[in-house]
């Protein structure tokens, strides 16, 4: 077996308005997300969340979250990278109402994984765009904390 190695990117801050509750469809609970800002740093990547993003998120019947998450992110010498994600979202009952009222949750206590992708017309960033990633988050008031991994 090959083992699995990885390299930090970057973290991720968020910041997102008050959720739109589409309410519940075929699918599940759909609540729309909008993303008004935020700031992402690492050793190669720095720079800022541009406003105007969104999170479809979709919570199903099992009460597991699924992010659908579509984000530009601008760099600090002006690169443009899309990047868009899915993931999930899960835990207890009790920590997962914690979390919904706004309160200061533990990460450990719930499980929060995402795997980002990244597009980008950027010569100096093209490597971004053959990359496997994978992120640990955690959920404050203001929004997700994500730290994001290169899989190499």
């Amino acid at each position: 077996m090959l083992p699995l190695r990885s390299a930090f990117l970057f973290t991720l801050t968020g910041i997102v308005a008050p959720a739109i509750d589409i309410g519940s469809t075929p699918l599940g609970r759909r609540r729309i997300i909008p993303i008004t800002g935020g700031t992402f740093e690492g050793p190669k990547l720095r720079g800022w969340v541009v406003p105007g993003g969104m999170d479809g998120m979709l919570i199903r019947s099992d009460e597991v979250t699924l992010p659908d998450v579509k984000v530009v992110l601008e760099t600090q010498t002006h690169e443009l990278i899309f990047m868009s994600y899915g993931g999930f979202r899960h835990g207890p009952p009790d920590v997962m109402d914690r979390l919904a009222r706004g309160e200061e949750v533990e990460p450990s206590e719930y499980y929060f994984r995402i795997t980002p992708r990244f597009e980008t017309g950027s010569a100096k960033l093209d490597w971004l765009n053959r990359i496997v990633a994978v992120g640990v988050g955690q959920r404050v008031r203001a929004g997700p904390i994500y730290d994001i991994y290169e899989i190499l």
